[in-house]
């Protein structure tokens, strides 16, 4: 698990906040850049943007939900909308351009975190349903949900910042996954289709796009 600790802010800089592990691999790139300034320069330039892409990818903007309501849990374009018995589960798939720090979607306790070992299918095909996965159950005000971060085909690692008897704030920031993928959230079921704001398709940033929300 990622912690507590990575929920306030480890990583962090004066100027951006960037998601835990991000020098993992951002400073073997610079330091390569650095050796190969004296003997490769042109390998130099390499390793600098590959440097710069993992810090540009790893990247942490604060976000406010735009309204009241049921927010995404991630950058992305919406890639799921289906019924599941008396649920409705919402897909947002994160391409290599978005943000890949997931958020709450709404006020909850976490009551059990799953990780589940499996394949790494691109997170946009049906295949990926059995792809490695963590499962998020959670209490909500209007009942029971769920949160699911599953791996695609480059993510090798889902990093979930969060425990089970946690106490989340809609927004708060739940989990990064390394060079990944899709993240889900199955709505409490007094959600119907009505009450959703968005459809497959849809462009959404996490912690601030307003999913679905109930009239009364």
């Amino acid at each position: 698990m990622g912690g507590r600790s990575a929920r306030t802010g480890r990583g962090a800089t004066s100027l951006m906040r960037y998601a835990p592990g991000v020098r993992r691999f951002a400073l073997p790139a610079f330091l390569a850049a650095a050796l190969f300034a004296v003997i490769a320069p042109p390998l130099s330039l390499v390793s600098l943007l590959g440097g710069g892409f993992v810090l540009w990818f790893f990247r942490d903007p604060e976000r406010r939900p735009s309204a009241q309501g049921i927010i995404s849990p991630a950058d992305g374009r919406v890639s799921v909308v289906r019924e599941e018995g008396e649920q409705i589960r919402i897909g947002v798939f994160m391409n290599v351009t978005d943000v890949h720090v997931n958020r709450a979607p709404f006020d909850a306790t976490v009551e059990r975190v799953t990780h589940r070992s499996g394949a790494h299918r691109p997170a946009f095909s049906k295949e990926s349903e059995r792809n490695e996965r963590v499962d998020v159950a959670l209490q909500t005000p209007e009942g029971p949900a769920e949160l699911s971060l599953i791996a695609g085909a480059f993510a090798r690692r889902i990093h979930p910042y969060i425990a089970e008897n946690d106490e989340l704030a809609r927004g708060e920031r739940i989990g990064h996954i390394d060079f990944g993928s899709r993240a889900d959230v199955l709505l409490p079921p007094c959600y119907d289709r009505s009450d959703l704001l968005v459809e497959e398709g849809d462009t959404l940033r996490a912690g601030e796009s307003v999913v679905a929300r109930r009239a009364d």
